[in-house]
Order: C-alpha cells, then sequence, then structure tokens
C-alpha cells in the first residue's frame, strides 16, 4: 500500500505541491541559501526572504535553470527539505511529476532520479507532460478535443504545446519568460537613467504597470543606485519605459506561437484559430497579456483566475481519475520510452 500520493510541478521559482491524502495544493519558492559555498542554512520562501539582501557570504540559489534541474544534489536537498517542512512527507509514496516535453532524455530522467534516490523512497513514479496537466487543469477536455494550443509562461521559458486527442502533436521550449522581461526593464532602466535597480525591483515594475492600463502617465519611485554618482537612491521610472523595455520579448514571443501554429496539420490549426488559444503560467497574471496577445495574433486568448496553478490543479484531476491516469507514464517500465 502506497503511504501517499504526490502531484509535483517543479518551476524555475517555485515548486507546486498536490497531496493526496489531506486534499491540499501548496507551493514554496524554489530557492536554496548557501554560505561559503558548502553550508546550507535554508530553503524555500525563508531562502527566497534573503535573495538579493544576504550579505556577500551567502549565496541565494535556484537549482532549476530554464526549466529544467541544473545543481542536481542541491535540488534534491532542498525538495526533501520541502518535503519534511511541517507536511510529515510519508515514504514509500506514489508521485507524479508534470515535466516539460521540449528537453533531453537525460534531463527528463533527472526529474525521476531526483525523487526516486531521495529520502522520501518513492514506490512508484510517474510522469506526465505538463502540456497536458496544463490543458486538464484549464479545464479542457484533452483526451477527446481534436485542437488545443497552450502556452505556458513561466519564470525562464515559455512552452507551446499542440494537444490533440490526449497527446501532444507540436511543442517547443523556449528560453523567454518572466525574467527576461525583467532583466529588460533593469537594462533599460540603466541604459536611459543610469540607475541600477535589481531583478525584485525591475519585477516590481512589471506587475505594476503591466501591458495595458487605463493610465499610461503613470509612475512608480523605486530604490538603486545612481551609475553616476554610484551612491543608493530612489528614482521615478515611468510607465512607458517599463513597457518599452518588454516590447521586444513580446514580440519574439508572439512570433513563435504563431510559427507553431504555421507547423499545425490544417484540420487542428482550424479548431484552434475557431476555439482560441489558452495562457498557464504565473506570467499569464501579467496585466493586459490576454488583450495584448489577442490584438497580435487576432484570435481569442483564454486563461483562468490562477493560471500559475493549471498544472498542479491538473495533476489533482489525473490522481481521481483512472480514466486520465492512462496519460501519465510509469518511468520504472523497462520498455518506457524515454528510458531505452
Amino acid at each position: 500500500m502506497f503511504g501517499n500520493v504526490y502531484g509535483l510541478d517543479l518551476g524555475t521559482y517555485e515548486i507546486k505541491v498536490f497531496d493526496k491524502k489531506k486534499n491540499t495544493i501548496w507551493k514554496e519558492k524554489n530557492a536554496i541559501a548557501i554560505e561559503n559555498e558548502k553550508k546550507f542554512l535554508s530553503v524555500g520562501d525563508d531562502a527566497y526572504a534573503m535573495y538579493e539582501k544576504s550579505p556577500y557570504n551567502i549565496e541565494i540559489q535556484f537549482p532549476m535553470k530554464e526549466g529544467v534541474i541544473s545543481h542536481f544534489n542541491n535540488m534534491q536537498y532542498l525538495l526533501q527539505n520541502l518535503l519534511k517542512k511541517e507536511r510529515h512527507f510519508m515514504r514509500g509514496s506514489k508521485y507524479i511529476i508534470a515535466v516539460p516535453t521540449d528537453v533531453t532524455e537525460v534531463e527528463k530522467r533527472a526529474f525521476y532520479d531526483l525523487v526516486v534516490h531521495s529520502t522520501a523512497k518513492a514506490k512508484e513514479v510517474r510522469i506526465v507532460e505538463r502540456g497536458l496537466a496544463d490543458g486538464i487543469g484549464l479545464g479542457l477536455d484533452v483526451e477527446n478535443e481534436p485542437g488545443i494550443f497552450i502556452a505556458n509562461l513561466g519564470a525562464e521559458t515559455m512552452e507551446l504545446s499542440v494537444l490533440s486527442s490526449g497527446g501532444v502533436v507540436v511543442n517547443k521550449m523556449l528560453k523567454i519568460g518572466s525574467a527576461t522581461l525583467d532583466q529588460a526593464i533593469i537594462n533599460s532602466v540603466r541604459y536611459n537613467q543610469e540607475f541600477l535597480i535589481g531583478r525584485l525591483t525591475a519585477e516590481e515594475l512589471r506587475k505594476t504597470f503591466g501591458i495595458y492600463s487605463e493610465n499610461d502617465d503613470q509612475t512608480l519611485v523605486v530604490s538603486g543606485r545612481n551609475l553616476v554618482t554610484r551612491i543608493p537612491e530612489q528614482k521615478e521610472i515611468s510607465v512607458g519605459l517599463v513597457r518599452a523595455a518588454m516590447k521586444e520579448t513580446l514580440t519574439t514571443c508572439i512570433h513563435e506561437i504563431e510559427s507553431i501554429l504555421e507547423r499545425t496539420p490544417p484540420e487542428i490549426q482550424r479548431t484552434i484559430k475557431n476555439n482560441g488559444i489558452y495562457i498557464s503560467g504565473g506570467l499569464a497574471n501579467l496585466t493586459g497579456i490576454r488583450e495584448y496577445m489577442s490584438r497580435a495574433l487576432g484570435i481569442k486568448v483564454h486563461s483562468t483566475s490562477q493560471p500559475e496553478f493549471c498544472a498542479v490543479n491538473g495533476l489533482k484531476k489525473i490522481l481521481e481519475s483512472k480514466e486520465l491516469m492512462k496519460i501519465t507514464y510509469s518511468m520504472l517500465d523497462e520498455h518506457y520510452r524515454w528510458m531505452r
């Protein structure tokens, strides 16, 4: 008998977990604080609270990079500690993990190894493509719908998936996300204002201004460092500067979506254009992004009230349905396609 069943959605900056026994979903920052390059201080939200505030000898690391595990040992330590942290994870449990489709077999295998070789002592690990988990989390009939287009807009990646009849027809993962927009804002403020801001400040500017709003004369006073005087100060940043900084990245997103649509078989493409596309992931919360994408693409763009939870909500529904479990794959099966 399994100890419990968990659904894991491992993002670049956040981990989301569905606990079947408690019937709850929780999330925590995918961050770890390391002192003097060897001592682990804290993980999760506690570690992220020190980001851009910690002394020089404490590094805040994100073990996931562009959708895949970049620091395996640190990621394993982080996950094991989050699993234990006031949540009483049980050994011998079953796990379903949402994974990117457009990555190498070695990178996919790392998700399996992460859980199997941890102190959690997993009884079974199954995987499902994140595009399918997103579709189910959005409330779509992925098994029978002839054409679905989902764009998962994450922190460092944009996963584009075309689904049909329970499978992935076309997919592509791009190294573009909210972090790309934030870096563009940092660069623009530095170049135009000779003022240096951090990533968290850039994130605040992005979330405050969004892409569209009724007031195009907005400004926000932020803290940073004057690059001329080299001293900390505050400066007023305009909405126009921030939106101009994001334009190039957003245009690239639109071109990539159009490119995937062109590669989609005609019948499926027709269904998608009639029904519209769906967006998920944390960046889908950005004010005005649906309107922007809809105008640029010329088709409807749909989302949900909490798009960042689409994948983990999909895992929840999969774990509650024997029929949906058929779209998952056992990584212990010797005939498993990614382990051959």
